[in-house]
């Protein structure tokens, strides 16, 4: 696997015990290093080959309480979540797992299944001033990351997705989280597990309340946002598009 910067700002939650975990992960197999940091009660990391051929992967999970996982980036972080973030995967694999038997494997997931995958791999929280909120809504990225830039101080944004956790090992300014909006009129979610768990709601999920947020733009997380030209980019900080 490809070292792991820890030093990140976005990878500052999962700090302990992933440096740990990745080390560990060097002298035998990435599930059975998760493996040996799991707490009784979670699902145990078994290698993907345990994985019958046909099943879903969620399906396998919810059946056997196992968790298939290969030796590379993008399973050590899913692992990292499930260890740090056991509720909400169990929400997540669970609802996924419901979706599958109701409607089986076709060739389109649907609204509720592409919603949970989007968040499982590419998800983020964020707990905010509404003035932060308001402008990430908008689209408002001059008011967001500029006018409003001391705010972040008072903000925590939690990258959850593995996937996303994988594509920031090589950091690129397009990097994107789909940042998960609470159910209700108070759209942040403290970032603990239980809290994010419980905004994990079917009905609200299937509408995709996610908001796009460009991670590196987040102050404090890449040394190139301290120039404001760093916005000017349209490609990435993109306008929101009017309703037609």
């Amino acid at each position: 696997m490809k070292p792991v910067d820890w030093s990140r700002a976005w990878l500052a939650p999962w700090r302990v015990p992933g440096e740990s975990l990745e080390l560990a992960a060097t002298r035998m197999s990435t599930a059975a290093a998760l493996q040996g940091a799991a707490p009784p009660g979670l699902p145990r990391f078994v290698r993907h080959d345990q994985l019958p051929a046909g099943e879903a992967y969620e399906t396998f999970i919810h059946r056997t309480g196992s968790i298939p996982t290969r030796d590379n980036l993008h399973d050590f972080f899913n692992g990292l979540v499930w260890l740090k973030c056991p509720q909400s995967k169990r929400r997540l694999t669970q609802l996924q797992a419901m979706e599958i038997a109701r409607t089986g494997i076709g060739a389109t997931r649907g609204p509720l299944r592409d919603a949970l995958t989007l968040f499982d791999e590419n998800g983020a929280v964020l707990d905010a001033p509404p003035a932060l909120w308001q402008a990430l809504v908008a689209r408002d990225w001059q008011r967001l990351f500029i006018t409003e830039r001391a705010l972040w101080q008072q903000s925590r944004l939690l990258v959850f997705g593995h996937a996303l956790m994988e594509k920031l090992v090589f950091p690129r300014k397009r990097a994107t989280a789909h940042v998960l909006l609470a159910p209700g009129a108070d759209p942040s979610i403290p970032s603990d597990d239980a809290a994010i768990a419980a905004a994990l709601a079917a009905a609200h999920l299937a509408t995709k309340p996610f908001v796009p947020l460009p991670v590196l733009g987040v102050p404090g997380w890449w040394a190139d946002n301290t120039n404001f030209c760093f916005y000017d980019d349209s490609d990435v900080f993109r306008p929101r598009r009017s309703p037609e």
